[in-house]
């Protein structure tokens, strides 16, 4: 048989506790949730220990006076809701809408690229003894879906940015390419990413490299 803290155990429920801590004007305890919920004070407290470990809900100050043991208070933490909608391509849009703008737009993106190439290389895990194929697990981790072809050259089946790089190419891919080149640089390989053409099959963009060491 389910007690009564699994028997309202349904995240249904916890969004209830939550909306009621939310429109409350002072900290609750958990016999007056329970009282307006209409269910057992265990299901409230199972609900407000899970809201105060996701960081929803904390404990506030216990009331003071009366005989006893003072009771446990909650109230829900103001904060914007970090389960809201995410629109990432906005912001990508915006950026480098505006660096396409400006005279050095694809300069200051490559730069910008390389530096977050060598931070991601430094913070990355060592997967692998050989510089390319820290490259290729890198660029898996970010979305790039590479591969190296016997020539050396790698190639990038897909692009985490497609619509931002179909509209601003110059930016997007000169990103990439600092990114490219800063994570070899960080990993002091004598490979060296000479371009990167976007599209150049209708299927992937090519990273060209010279000087591969053995």
């Amino acid at each position: 048989m389910k007690d009564a803290t699994q028997a309202g155990a349904h995240p249904g429920r916890r969004r209830e506790v939550l909306a009621l801590l939310k429109a409350a004007a002072a900290p609750r305890s958990i016999a007056e949730l329970a009282a307006e919920l209409g269910i057992h004070p265990n299901t409230v407290r199972f609900h407000l220990d899970a809201l105060v470990e996701s960081g929803d809900v904390e404990h506030a100050a216990a009331a003071v006076g009366g005989r006893g043991r003072p009771a446990q208070r909650f109230r829900a933490v103001r904060r914007m809701d970090p389960a809201g909608p995410r629109d990432y391509l906005v912001l990508a849009r915006l950026l480098a809408g505006t660096l396409a703008r400006t005279p050095d737009g694809v300069a200051l993106a490559t730069a910008a690229g390389h530096e977050l190439g060598r931070r991601l290389a430094a913070e990355g895990p060592a997967d692998d003894d050989r510089p390319m194929g820290r490259m290729l697990s890198l660029l898996d981790r970010l979305g790039f879906q590479a591969e190296q072809r016997t020539d050396g050259d790698i190639v990038l089946h897909s692009c985490p940015f497609l619509e931002v790089a179909h509209e601003r190419p110059g930016i997007v891919c000169g990103a990439h390419l600092g990114l490219m080149r800063g994570a070899l640089e960080q990993w002091t390989t004598a490979a060296v990413i000479t371009d990167l053409n976007a599209f150049a099959e209708p299927d992937a963009c090519i990273a060209y490299l010279t000087a591969v060491a053995s």
